[in-house]
C-alpha cells in the first residue's frame, strides 16, 4: 500500500514536471522559429525508455485514446474561434482539398511507398492514406497569431477541420482489404458517404441544441459554462462513433453552429477551452513522444526513406492535390503555392499509424516509424517557415496583438443580466448622438467606454463617436432589443459574460 502511494506521487511530481517543462519550451519555440508541438514530442521522447528512461510507455491503445480526445477538444476549439462569415466563402476549396487533395495526396504518397518499400501495393496505399490529411492540431497551432490573409487562413483551417473523415475512411478501407480476403467494396464505398453526410448532421443538430442549452440554463457558478459547452463536444463525438460516422467532422461543425450563435458567457467558454486546448496539445504530444522508441526511429535506413518519403510529400504530392483540386478556383499562384506548403502533417497521422498496429499487421511498426518521422520533418520544415513564406508573398500582415483592455465578470449569473461588447464603426447612426438622447431599452447601462485606448467613464452628455467599444450590461430579456438598436450589417455585439 504504501508503496503505491509512492509511486503515485512520484507520478503527480512527474507529470508536473512534464507541463512545467513543457510549457516553458512555448517560449524557446518562438524564438527558435520552431513549432512548439515538436518540442512537445521532444520532451515526451527525453523522457521515454530510449533516453532518460523516466517512463516505459508502448500502449498502442492508450495513445489512440488520448490523442483521440485531444483532437476532440483541439476542433472544438478551432471550431468555437472561427467566423462562419469567413469559412462560408472558402466552403468550396476547402472541401475539394479535404476530400480529392485527400485523394491525390494518398495516390502519389502510395506510389512512392511501394517504390520505396519492400511491401506490397495495398501497405503502400496505406501509408499514403495514413499521411493524407493536414492536421488540425498542427495548423490551429501554426497559424495563430500568425495574420496570414483571412481567405488562405480559413481555407486551411477549415480544410484540416473537415479532411480527418477521408483519411480516417482511407486508412480503415485499406487495414480492411489488407485482413479480409473478400471485402465489400460496395459497402466500403457507402460507409464514406454516411460518415460524412451523418457527422454533418449530427453536428449540426447537437450544435444547435447545445448553443440553446447554454443560452437557456441558469447555473450557479458562471464557471460550470465551459464544461457544460465542452459536454456537448465530447456528447457530439461519442453519438457519432456510436452510429459509425464521423465524429471529428461532426465536432468541428458542431462548434461552428456554437461558436457563430449568441452565447451566455461567451468570454469564459473561449477562454478556458483555450487553456484546455494548450494543455491537451501538451498531454497528446508529449504522449506520442513517449510512446515512440528513437533507437527504432532514427535508424540509418528509416531516415534515409523517411526523408526521401517527406520529400515527395512536401514538394510533388501536396502542391499536386492543391493545385489539381483548385484548377478552377480562383486562388493566385503564389497562394497556391502557400497553401501547398502550409499542409502540416501533425498528430492525426500519428494516431492513423497506429491502427495498423492495433490490427497487428506485419508492417506495422515500419509504418509507425516512417510516418512519426516524416510529420516530424514536415512540421519542422514547414512548420518553421510558414511566416517567412507567407511575408514573402506579402499574404501576411503585422503580429496581431490583444486588446489593451478586459473586462471579467465574475458573480452576475444569478441575476439574468449580460454584459456586451460593441464595437461602433463609421456607418453607424449612432455616430454624433448623446447616451441621453438614444432611446436603451429598460434596465440597461452604460458602464464604460473605450475610446483610442483610454477608458472613459459615460454620462449622459457623452457623445458616441467612430471605434468607440462600449461595454454594455442587459437583461436578458432585453438583449435582442439592445441587438436591434445597436447592430447594423458589418458590426457584432459580443457577450462578455
Amino acid at each position: 500500500m504504501l508503496s503505491e502511494l509512492t509511486q503515485a506521487n512520484e507520478m503527480i511530481l512527474l507529470i508536473a514536471i512534464l507541463f512545467i517543462t513543457s510549457v516553458l519550451v512555448t517560449k524557446f519555440s518562438t524564438r527558435l522559429g520552431v513549432p512548439s508541438l515538436v518540442l512537445f514530442i521532444g520532451v515526451g521522447m527525453l523522457v521515454g525508455s530510449d533516453v532518460l528512461n523516466l517512463i516505459y510507455f508502448d500502449n498502442a491503445r492508450v495513445a489512440q485514446t488520448v490523442g483521440t480526445f485531444a483532437l476532440v477538444v483541439i476542433l472544438f476549439e478551432g471550431g468555437l474561434e472561427t467566423k462562419w462569415g469567413t469559412i462560408r466563402k472558402v466552403a468550396t476549396p476547402a472541401l475539394l482539398l479535404a476530400t480529392i487533395g485527400v485523394v491525390l495526396t494518398a495516390g502519389i504518397v502510395g506510389v512512392a511507398s511501394k517504390l520505396i518499400f519492400d511491401i506490397s501495393w495495398i501497405e503502400a496505399f496505406l501509408f499514403g492514406s495514413i499521411v493524407g490529411s493536414t492536421d488540425a492540431a498542427a495548423v490551429f497551432a501554426v497559424l495563430r497569431g500568425k495574420n496570414v490573409k483571412n481567405n488562405i487562413e480559413a481555407t486551411l483551417e477549415a480544410e484540416s477541420g473537415s479532411n480527418d473523415p477521408m483519411a480516417v475512411f482511407l486508412t480503415l478501407l485499406f487495414i480492411q482489404l489488407l485482413e479480409l480476403a473478400n471485402p465489400n467494396y460496395v459497402l466500403l464505398l457507402g460507409s464514406f458517404f454516411w460518415q460524412m453526410g451523418v457527422g454533418l448532421a449530427i453536428g449540426l443538430i447537437i450544435g444547435k441544441l447545445g448553443s440553446l442549452s447554454i443560452n437557456r440554463i441558469n447555473l450557479d457558478s458562471s464557471g460550470l459554462y465551459p464544461i457544460f459547452a465542452l459536454s456537448f463536444a465530447l456528447l457530439t463525438y461519442g453519438i457519432s462513433s456510436l452510429v459509425h460516422a464521423s465524429g471529428l467532422l461532426a465536432v468541428y461543425t458542431a462548434a461552428l453552429v456554437m461558436g457563430n450563435s449568441e452565447l451566455t458567457y461567451r468570454h469564459s467558454i473561449l477562454r478556458f477551452n483555450e487553456g484546455f486546448t494548450w494543455m491537451m496539445q501538451i498531454t497528446m504530444f508529449v504522449i506520442l513522444g513517449l510512446f515512440v522508441f528513437p533507437s527504432q526511429v532514427f535508424t540509418l535506413d528509416v531516415v534515409l526513406e523517411g526523408l526521401l518519403l517527406s520529400f515527395i510529400l512536401i514538394i510533388i504530392a501536396r502542391p499536386a492535390a492543391v493545385f489539381i483540386s483548385l484548377a478552377f478556383h480562383k486562388f493566385t499562384g503564389k497562394e497556391k503555392i502557400f497553401l501547398s506548403w502550409a499542409g502540416l502533417r501533425g498528430a492525426v497521422p500519428i494516431v492513423l499509424a497506429i491502427y495498423p498496429m492495433m490490427a497487428g499487421l506485419e508492417n506495422s511498426q515500419l509504418i509507425f516509424n516512417v510516418v512519426f518521422f516524416v510529420v516530424l520533418t514536415s512540421t519542422l520544415l514547414q512548420g518553421s517557415t510558414i511566416t517567412s513564406l507567407a511575408k514573402k508573398f506579402n499574404l501576411a500582415g503585422e503580429s496581431r496583438t490583444n486588446p489593451l483592455h478586459s473586462l471579467e465578470l465574475i458573480s452576475i449569473g444569478k441575476a439574468r443580466v449580460e454584459m456586451v461588447e460593441f464595437e461602433v464603426n463609421e456607418n453607424n447612426p449612432l455616430i454624433g448622438k448623446t447616451l441621453e438622447s438614444i432611446e436603451f431599452p429598460d434596465y440597461t447601462l452604460i458602464n464604460a467606454i473605450i475610446r483610442d485606448g483610454d477608458i472613459l467613464t459615460p454620462y449622459g452628455q457623452t457623445q458616441i463617436k467612430n471605434g468607440d467599444i462600449l461595454y454594455i450590461m442587459v437583461a436578458k430579456k432585453n438583449k435582442k432589443a439592445l441587438q436591434k438598436l445597436l447592430a447594423t450589417e458589418n458590426e457584432n455585439v459580443q457577450p462578455l459574460t
